[in-house]
């Protein structure tokens, strides 16, 4: 039985009557968009730290690369393992863990041994890059699930694009700190900056309670009501325990595979990153080498393109509820793709003295960066409850791979042999991009062919059309 059946249910109507956001709910907004920033400030911050240490070390190719890629390795089991403890432990405390673990193995680099110390420093990094994306995934793993299940229904697809549009700002916010600060501090200082997702350890401790869902799926009704009585910001009394409450059931990982277009669908979704971070990667370098400008002012370009992409994912919030996800999602992939490939084919046209190959990146950064907005809710919605953050988990820790493969086959396809400063065959370059593009397509046929629309679907509906054991009436379109 689910949640939607008995009393139970009761508990959250007055939640789906909202017509405002109350402000602990924009409390839990801020900070899931604090923790979204601050963990892509930690992701990306190696880049940084890698101009300052290449030379200096007299980094191998292969050595290099190791440290770029090893927090995308990490990604991808740190997504499933930390979706799965979320099941089962609370969204809560893994927020909190989540946000430890990025925070402290970040931190830790700033005692990086040199080229020739106890362990070679390289090493040291690629291990610990290896723990922060352990911790970086797991982080977005659970705190989409846990700002969703905090809001009402025709609200959640707006709430979850809106959390996410900083992500691009952390990479940014990477840069200034690399420009700014190194100077002052040295690259083992940026490392302890690192420490500052801290910060959310605090907020989540003091700010917000267990997710609501989760409670009552686990047959706390009690402190449920207590975490809607936060929401709302209303005496706990005025909302009814159920007279009757579901069996409490245990789920099992491995139980997401009983539900395959979830499964396809999300894992899909999840892969529609891989074109915008291998460009993302690529960025600073292919602005080098197509328009034969200096790195700090590649750099400085990489400043527009992330503040497209800023902007795209603020555009998403307008769209996700009116057209749903399915026709959000097409709009963007679609528009990302054929951008895309223009990008890739007209990389050598100049309009008066503007590069249209600048011009097509950045718009192209508008709708790649901003179709995750999009798939960041809907990865989410497709799982039954007691299953939520481990099916984020599952689809986020596949689409995490792209994070390897991007990066590599734009390598491959442009024929470089150095995936930090490479000497590339620019020849080929509308191949690559149009190898980025496809990935944008697979999310189309995910969401057209193979997932279901949650636009205006409670949670409850969305489990027993799942689960077929609701009498709530739900239908999977």
């Amino acid at each position: 039985m689910t949640l939607a059946a008995g009393g139970a249910s009761a508990m959250l109507e007055r939640l789906e009557q909202q017509r405002r956001l109350t402000s602990n709910q924009w409390k839990l907004i801020i900070t899931g968009n604090l923790a979204d920033l601050l963990d892509f400030f930690d992701f990306f911050l190696i880049g940084y730290v890698l101009a300052f240490i290449t030379k200096e070390w007299q980094l191998t190719y292969w050595q290099g690369a190791v440290i770029l890629l090893s927090s995308g390795i990490g990604a991808v089991p740190g997504a499933f393992f930390w979706g799965w403890v979320a099941d089962k432990i609370g969204r809560r405390k893994v927020f909190i863990l989540t946000a430890l673990n990025v925070a402290l193995a970040t931190g830790i680099m700033a005692l990086t041994p040199g080229p020739n110390g106890w362990i070679s420093g390289w090493l040291f990094l690629a291990v610990f890059r290896l723990l922060v994306g352990i911790g970086n995934a797991g982080l977005y793993a659970v705190d989409m699930p846990l700002v969703q299940e905090f809001m009402p229904t025709k609200k959640r697809g707006w709430v979850g694009a809106l959390i996410t549009t900083l992500l691009p700002a952390g990479s940014m916010l990477g840069g200034v700190a690399g420009w700014l600060l190194a100077p002052l501090i040295g690259w083992r200082g940026l490392f302890l900056v690192g420490l500052v997702p801290i910060v959310l350890v605090l907020m989540v401790r003091y700010w917000v309670p267990e997710s609501p869902r989760w409670l009552m799926q686990k047959g706390r009704h009690e402190e449920a009501r207590h975490s809607l009585a936060w929401a709302l910001m209303v005496d706990p009394k005025e909302i009814d325990l159920p007279t009757t409450g579901p069996e409490v059931e245990k789920g099992s990982w491995w139980e997401l595979f009983k539900y395959p277009r979830s499964v396809i669908a999300g894992c899909l979704v999840g892969l529609t990153q891989t074109g915008g971070v291998g460009l993302g990667l690529w960025g600073a370098t292919l602005f080098v080498l197509v328009l034969r400008i200096s790195p700090a002012d590649a750099a400085f370009l990489m400043i527009f393109v992330n503040l497209a992409a800023i902007a795209g994912r603020f555009s998403v919030t307008a769209l996700i509820e009116p057209w749903g996800r399915r026709g959000t999602g097409t709009l963007y992939c679609a528009a990302a793709a054929v951008l895309m490939v223009l990008a890739g084919y007209l990389h050598n046209v100049v309009l008066g003295s503007v590069s249209l190959f600048f011009v097509l990146v950045m718009a192209q950064n508008f709708f790649g960066s901003a179709a995750y907005s999009v798939a960041g809710p809907y990865m989410t919605e497709i799982w039954p409850t007691r299953l939520r953050a481990s099916g984020m988990g599952l689809a986020y820790g596949v689409g995490n791979s792209g994070k390897i493969v991007g990066p590599l086959g734009l390598a491959l396809i442009l024929g470089a042999n150095d995936l930090i400063k490479p000497a590339a065959n620019l020849d080929s370059l509308g191949l690559a991009f149009v190898y980025f593009a496809s990935w944008y397509v697979l999310g189309i046929i995910a969401y057209w062919f193979i997932g279901f629309e949650t636009k205006g679907r409670s949670f409850e509906e969305i489990d027993a059309a799942l689960t077929g054991s609701s009498p709530v009436k739900a239908r999977v379109v």
